[in-house]
């Protein structure tokens, strides 16, 4: 993996010609506080801005004060569905926040590179560090993003694009869900088991992100299962390292040719462990071979991709650098990461308001973090505290100037590769074309685990139900079984039982002919039904492709990516 060749290789010559040159003449201005004259813009008092991103960004860092530079490293969430007009409840959460009233203020207070949108969804184990949401609906995303970027124009900084990111990895960690086209989780694209079909899915969404004004998605998840993982779970492709490694390319391939930059996370893989980094530290006890072997495989294919980021994991990884978490590890992030898989671009942390590392000062953990190499603090606790303590660690030197300003450059650097893009239409949304992509990659992703498959599962009239609080899914799935021309009744009929994220034993139903997991297939090990199929997902999507094999008119072609004790990858021969 040392000899990782990718597009950012190139980009890294010229930053590190450009930076080195720029911080050579940085001695006689470490106590410049100031900027340029606000009132003439980078275009009058600069010279022409050359076409290179990383050249653009090193003449940009040339002009910033220390105020903006440090705002450029700094990645929070806020409180409002408007850049500008926002509740006083949302207001109230700003004043905590970040002491302003809106997201707007935010942006000008602190000179921010960037900014996530947050929202939280039934079955989201992610919700616990999710305050707020600012998405209702594409129309109202869209004007607040265009508020952010206007907000963002008038800074120093602002000839870039600002940074505006979600968590929009589909399946259970799914931040926008109206209104737009929802992929199948990362899991049952790794059971289709096609990464073509996996990088069409993944720029239609991405055409669909950018339509919206995100320009980072965090996402995909490049870790590989194998615990019984209940916060990554169904987020992975699987847990072959190879295998998942084909998904993660696809899907990195996919949302950067759509134009929204791609994250592989949680960097080294949070799949080795049970443990959620939401609410304490996990520990990764691999030695150094297997984390070679099994973990960092996806995220070198990720970087040879071309992936623009890389989302660091609050975790402690005991083979390299025990009881540091892995976002403070410079062993971890410069001579694994950067040294030995030869990633160039943006590091990012997980949320700072975690529980696994949050029980520290948050200026504390601010600077911790960009000294250990990261580039970008995502969601910090509290942005005053987080800015001035990285202000007066730089001035105090605890901070080194030059690695602030490395960090700076790459940021800056991704900003100018997603400049001069002309945003989709809203018209594009769930387009046909888009759902087809979905669509093709849900049906080759169901699996049979037991059953036959030269018959339909199911005869005469069905009967759909499902473990609590799925009354959406079920209907879905009624709806479907009808198009497919088989009938639904109430009552009475074969049974079609749907379980998913969350389910055990006690959410089973003893009498059902068939079983369909929608999230990670483990609990499918302990049903006792005649059949048992797995859909990893509960879109529209999936339930129009299990709709297809229930009444015969598809073959289950998937291959579960991970192992179910007891039954076989795929019941079918073929599969």
């Amino acid at each position: 993996m040392a000899g990782v060749s990718n597009p950012l290789r190139r980009v890294s010559v010229a930053l590190t010609v450009l930076a080195m040159s720029l911080l050579s003449g940085c001695a006689d201005t470490a106590e410049r506080t100031a900027g340029p004259d606000p009132s003439a813009s980078p275009s009058a008092t600069a010279t022409p801005a050359p076409p290179d991103p990383a050249a653009r960004a090193a003449q940009l860092v040339g002009t910033l004060s220390d105020e903006d530079l440090v705002g450029q490293v700094l990645m929070p969430y806020a409180f409002g569905n408007s850049a500008t007009e926002v509740s006083e409840g949302s207001a109230a959460g700003n004043r905590k926040l970040a002491g302003v009233r809106t997201p707007a203020e935010m942006i000008a207070k602190y000179r921010l590179g960037g900014l996530i949108l947050v929202g939280f969804s039934a079955d989201d184990p992610t919700g616990g560090n999710q305050p707020t949401t600012n998405v209702d609906s594409p129309a109202q995303v869209r004007k607040l993003t265009g508020g952010l970027q206007a907000a963002a124009g008038k800074l120093p900084a602002g000839t870039a694009p600002m940074l505006i990111g979600i968590d929009q990895e589909f399946g259970v960690v799914t931040r926008i869900s109206d209104g737009v086209t929802n992929l199948p989780s990362a899991m049952a694209l790794g059971a289709a088991g096609q990464p073509p079909l996996t990088e069409a899915a993944w720029r239609a969404a991405g055409t669909e992100l950018a339509a919206l004004g995100v320009n980072v998605d965090f996402a995909p998840s490049a870790d590989v299962l194998t615990a019984n993982s209940t916060v990554i779970g169904s987020r992975s492709y699987g847990s072959d390292p190879r295998a998942a490694g084909e998904q993660v390319g696809g899907a990195v391939r996919g949302l950067q040719g759509a134009g929204v930059a791609a994250t592989l996370k949680h960097f080294p893989g949070h799949g080795q462990t049970a443990a959620d980094s939401h609410e304490g530290l996990p520990v990764v006890t691999q030695d150094r071979g297997e984390l070679e072997a099994r973990s960092l495989p996806p995220f070198a294919a990720g970087i040879d991709a071309g992936a623009w980021l890389v989302m660091t994991g609050h975790l402690d990884v005991r083979a390299i650098d025990p009881g540091v978490p892995a976002t403070f590890s410079r062993k971890l992030l410069t001579d694994v990461l950067r040294h030995q898989l030869g990633f160039t671009g943006v590091l990012v942390t997980d949320a700072m308001n975690m529980a696994a590392i949050s029980r520290r000062p948050t200026a504390e953990n601010a600077v911790r973090a960009l000294n250990a190499g990261n580039d970008l603090l995502l969601m910090p606790p509290n942005v005053t505290e987080a800015y001035d303590g990285l202000l007066a660690a730089l001035r105090a030197g605890k901070l080194p100037r030059p690695r602030l300003l490395e960090a700076v450059t790459r940021v800056l650097t991704l900003r100018f590769r997603l400049a001069d893009r002309q945003a989709p239409e809203l018209a594009t949304l769930n387009s046909p074309e888009h759902r087809a992509a979905a669509q093709r990659v849900a049906a080759a992703s169901v699996t049979m685990l037991r059953g036959s498959c030269s018959a339909a599962p199911v005869k005469g009239p069905v009967t759909v139900s499902a473990s609590g609080g799925r009354d959406r899914t079920r209907k879905l799935l009624a709806e479907a079984l009808t198009s497919a021309g088989v009938r639904v009744v109430p009552s009475g009929g074969t049974v079609v039982h749907l379980v998913g994220y969350g389910d055990g034993t006690g959410d089973l139903r003893g009498d059902a002919a068939v079983t369909v997991g929608m999230d990670t297939p483990d609990l499918l090990g302990r049903a006792k039904s005649k059949v048992l199929l797995a859909t990893y997902s509960s879109t529209a999507a999936s339930m129009s492709a299990l709709a297809e094999v229930l009444a015969g008119r598809a073959r289950p072609t998937g291959r579960s990516p991970v192992p179910v004790p007891g039954l076989p990858r795929s019941a079918c021969a073929a599969g």
